[in-house]
């Protein structure tokens, strides 16, 4: 593999990792690990307000963590890969660890 395609696939893989250093991301990712939710669902989770709820989910779209599908006027997104829903649950495990210990 060339240098020039490993620096552009450490570089997704840094953009991935920004998108996913965010407490309220890390909590929608949480909420679409169960189930496909609109924008509205995910607010009422979440608890944020719409506008930011939309800014995070372009976010994780853009990184490729997201996907959505247009029902109406409803906007639904659900994970991409569940292994992201995985790396995430395995650092809480990491950090259960930790607390455990002390």
């Amino acid at each position: 593999m060339s240098k020039e395609i490993m620096r552009d696939c450490y570089s997704k893989q840094a953009r991935m990792h920004k998108a996913l250093a965010n407490e309220a991301r890390l909590m929608i990712i949480d909420r679409l690990n169960s189930s496909e939710m609109s924008v509205g669902q995910i607010t009422t989770e979440v608890g944020l307000d719409q506008s930011t709820i939309s800014k995070h989910l372009a976010v994780l779209h853009s990184a490729g963590i997201v996907g959505n599908r247009r029902q109406g006027t409803n906007v639904f997104y659900c994970l991409h890969k569940h292994c992201i829903e995985d790396m995430v649950s395995d650092i809480k495990d990491i950090l259960e660890h930790r607390h455990r210990r002390q």
